[in-house]
């Protein structure tokens, strides 16, 4: 009876957030429910049944991803995750979460993000965090105080504070973590950064003690997570969006490191973080031609469609496909295995996008036809 209570609140959570237009285009919301369809597929009963069928329809429905997350008061998509994982505890271990970004090599800070690094030496010991206050990190960082060496957003639990691990492991001259701004209610990147400095993460990465809806850090190591709490003391200055309190806690934090002896954190090394390969992309030598036909795109804005014939080779009309939007059209033409290439499939997805946003914006669409010839 508590699974089936608790498969019914996931089922209430989501198909609440897939109400909402913003959730639909959200990618916390698409990796939860490819996650808990493979979760679902994996233990099937009756009581599963229509919640899988219901998850493969909301799948259906998902737009185009056009942010990551967006750092909602609640989250739906979180909500619904952590009961899956209280009904099937071992789908925590085979999550699957595509929050991955660029490390770099050879600089001060190394993950590239929305910050303002103001490093000029070892006189700026204090990385500002704003939390959901993005519009305060700018403030900060025009004033420029002499205490600053970066300050930048923190608005997510897990790849959020991935990043600010990262960013101050890489440069020993920080030594305090203002966090300043407000906290996301769904997401709680303050606590869970006060929470990970005082009682640190499990074998899991999980930070313990945190009020956070995901705080699973998966894109640190353990050795990462312990030096960035050895070098830094975490300061709560949580809800404060006042500057001058701002810059005159920077000033006190500052003047308490050189008055002190210095060994209060024992003496820190930058951590050369652990990177993922950044592949530069090459133009493809050349396209080798579908078997299965090419396809030829026609916008119809007047009846707001998109048609889109695909021919065989010897130029022989093999179907008409009609759809509003690209995604829908080129999930028709993959499901029924229309085209047999990746490169086909990703200039198909190419020109379907183009055709959709010229029906948005009322530019005429042309297909490209260097491709198009060569496919």
């Amino acid at each position: 009876m508590l699974e089936q209570n608790q498969l019914s609140n996931v089922h209430s959570e989501l198909q609440e957030g897939m109400s909402l237009a913003k959730c639909r285009k959200c990618g916390c919301m698409k990796e939860t429910l490819e996650n808990l369809a493979t979760t679902l597929s994996t233990n099937p009963t009756d009581t599963t049944s229509d919640l899988l069928r219901n998850t493969q329809h909301w799948l259906s429905q998902m737009e185009p991803i056009q942010y990551s997350c967006i750092g909602c008061a609640h989250c739906f998509p979180a909500v619904a995750t952590n009961s899956i994982h209280q009904i099937f505890p071992e789908s925590a271990q085979s999550y699957s979460s595509k929050c991955g970004f660029e490390v770099r090599e050879n600089t001060l800070f190394p993950v590239p993000g929305e910050y303002f690094a103001l490093c000029h030496g070892e006189d700026c010991p204090v990385a500002v965090s704003t939390l959901a206050s993005v519009g305060l990190a700018e403030q900060l960082a025009n004033l420029k105080p002499r205490e600053l060496c970066i300050v930048g957003k923190t608005e997510t639990e897990n790849i959020g504070i991935d990043k600010v691990i990262k960013n101050i492991v890489s440069n020993s001259t920080i030594r305090f973590l203002l966090l300043t701004g407000k906290d996301s209610e769904g997401h709680q990147s303050g606590k869970t950064l006060l929470a990970l400095a005082a009682n640190g993460v499990d074998d899991r990465m999980k930070v313990l003690g945190s009020p956070g809806k995901r705080p699973v850090l998966k894109n640190v190591t353990y050795e990462e997570v312990e030096a960035f709490r050895k070098q830094v003391q975490v300061v709560d200055l949580i809800e404060c969006e006042d500057v001058e309190r701002i810059v005159e806690k920077m000033q006190e934090l500052t003047k308490s490191l050189s008055s002190s002896c210095g060994c209060a954190k024992g003496e820190t090394q930058a951590v050369q973080p652990l990177t993922a390969p950044v592949i530069q992309s090459q133009e493809p030598a050349q396209f080798r031609m579908d078997k299965a036909g090419y396809f030829v795109i026609f916008p119809q804005p007047d009846k707001g469609i998109i048609l889109v014939e695909q021919y065989s080779y010897n130029n022989v009309l093999l179907r008409s496909i009609e759809g509003k939007n690209a995604r829908s059209l080129y999930g028709t033409i993959v499901e029924n295995g229309w085209v047999t290439q990746l490169d086909h499939a990703a200039y198909l997805g190419k020109e379907l996008a183009k055709a959709q946003l010229s029906m948005q914006l009322g530019f005429k669409y042309v297909q490209d036809e260097a491709d198009s010839s060569s496919l």
